[in-house]
């Protein structure tokens, strides 16, 4: 296992996103779902997650909506580097944070006048339900799961993807599989979930159908797959069908090389929200 298949700066995993290396059986596979998780770990990284600090991943995940790692991530630093100071908690320090002050560290990320509304609030409300980062990030790991993620699904700004990533990459919780933008696009094209599905239709299978302990690094691997092959305007399949590691495994809804045309999997005219989604690969080889 190489580190160097993984980036250099992602803030869903990867080398700044933590994790611990891991190493599970292919063999054991029996969905479709689970073989496309299987065949992106030897693409890229075998982990599992846990361990970050509840209170600066939901931080992290904020400012990473609507925007790329690359623009967010100096966002986070600046904030790291201006309002993490040792000794502070960290939601404090935010909680009572001047607002264009936070705008302007966090300028890169985009959206930052609404991000840093959501931060402060964000903020206020853990020290307000739990007193402090460090009482909030005990909550995140000691609670139970779905109660952690309705509790955050109350605060505003925070929605299912935000809650999922926290609950993964600081909870550590198996059988968590967050729903970006990559994860929604690329498992409808698979034709594993319906063409239609909506985010939280998409996480219910592959919930489902992958096993728990991988589900962590098939959401982090499913989007480096995303940005280097299953792109949403230009996937690799339109130069080449050969060019995708997972053309063997790709219903290609919403995809036609023959016209060179891309749409929505949810738009592709044949797509009846019928094929591939029970999960089962009986037909195709390992």
């Amino acid at each position: 296992m190489s580190d160097d298949r993984e980036p250099s700066v992602n803030i869903s995993g990867g080398v700044d996103g933590g994790g611990v290396a891991a190493e599970f059986d292919p063999a054991t596979a029996d969905t479709r779902a689970e073989r496309v998780v299987d065949r992106l770990g030897e693409l890229y990284w075998e982990k599992t997650y846990g361990g970050q600090d509840a209170f600066t991943c939901l931080v992290r995940t904020i400012l990473s909506q609507n925007t790329s790692d690359k623009a967010s991530q100096p966002a986070h630093d600046a904030l790291i580097e201006r309002y993490n100071a040792e000794g502070v908690d960290l939601a404090r320090a935010l909680a009572e944070a001047e607002r264009s002050a936070l705008a302007e560290t966090i300028s890169s990320a985009g959206l930052y006048n609404q991000k840093s509304e959501v931060i402060i609030a964000t903020a206020e409300w853990v020290i307000e339900e739990f007193g402090s980062a460090v009482a909030f990030d005990e909550y995140v790991k000691d609670e139970a799961p779905e109660t952690v993620r309705e509790t955050l699904l109350d605060v505003r700004g925070v929605g299912p993807k935000t809650a999922d990533c926290v609950l993964l990459f600081a909870g550590g919780r198996g059988g968590v599989f967050p729903v970006d933008t990559h994860v929604h696009r690329i498992y409808r094209r698979l034709g594993i979930a319906p063409a239609d599905a909506d985010h939280e239709d998409v996480r219910a299978v592959l919930e489902r159908e992958v096993p728990a302990a991988k589900c962590g690094f098939g959401h982090t691997a499913t989007i480096q797959f995303g940005r280097e092959y299953c792109t949403a305007r230009k996937p690799a399949c339109l130069e080449d069908p050969e060019a995708c590691p997972m053309a063997d495994r790709c219903e290609q809804v919403g995809v036609y090389p023959e016209t060179d045309d891309v749409v929505d999997p949810a738009e592709a005219p044949e797509a009846d929200g019928t094929e591939g989604t029970d999960g089962r690969d009986d037909h195709s080889s390992a």
